[in-house]
């Protein structure tokens, strides 16, 4: 198995400050980092203080490796994983999810866009919010198994949303990336809501991941 370069890694870096955040994008199979070129930008209006950095081409295969990198990068620019942003399409999401499941402290947020877990996942770190971004018409991982897994992230407390495009298929959709951005500046981490209004509150709740209050069952569709 051949390792990762990680001197070939994209990094966007604030100019001027040091950066409040770290967001990771890792791209799908058979592509390369410019697919997430338009998360990238998208990321940087929204966040102009956030680092962002595209790590060359990887599989599961090269999780540790990756998982290893991220913490080095952490490291040197002092930013924690609740700092810390894992984003990716299709295989990268997958990754990401994965990362987030097996290390608890690596990141707090997960974007993962036409992806899911490798295996379903019998818990989920309190500390990570995961965000599903979903073509309703993609044929390479239907919208069903999407619908199931947020079914049973519901199931097991963990603090997670699911947004559905319709008409569209397994791709980078301009309509998902800005649901993201929307996701990141407005959706509270179901722990900071429970500090905040307590568990008796949190008991009424319709959801165990509604912190940005919708159904699990009905996706809220963004295009």
């Amino acid at each position: 198995m051949t390792a990762i370069d990680f001197s070939a890694t994209l990094a966007f870096v604030p100019k001027e400050e040091k950066p409040n955040l770290l967001f990771v994008l890792l791209h799908g199979e058979a592509a390369g980092p410019e697919q997430l070129f338009p998360l990238a930008d998208a990321l940087k209006k929204a966040f102009p203080l956030a680092m962002l950095i595209l790590p060359p081409a990887h599989d599961e295969a090269h999780l540790d490796e990756l998982v290893v990198f991220i913490r080095r990068v952490q490291q040197h620019y002092g930013i924690s994983g609740e700092q810390t942003a894992l984003a990716g399409f299709s295989q990268g999401a997958r990754m990401a999810l994965d990362a987030s499941r097996q290390h608890a402290d690596l990141a707090g947020r997960v974007l993962a866009f036409s992806g899911l877990y490798s295996e379903t996942p019998a818990s989920l770190p309190e500390t990570t919010m995961v965000h599903l971004f979903h073509g309703a018409a993609d044929r390479l991982l239907p919208l069903k198994e999407v619908e199931d897994m947020m079914r049973h992230l519901s199931s097991i407390k963990a603090d997670a949303t699911v947004d559905v495009a319709s008409s569209v298929g397994h791709e980078m959709h301009s309509a998902l990336i800005e649901q993201a951005i929307v996701r990141l500046q407005t959706c509270v981490p179901l722990r900071s809501w429970q500090a905040a209004y307590g568990e008796l509150e949190q008991q009424d709740r319709q959801s165990g991941g509604a912190a940005c209050g919708e159904d699990p069952d009905t996706p809220p569709t963004v295009h």
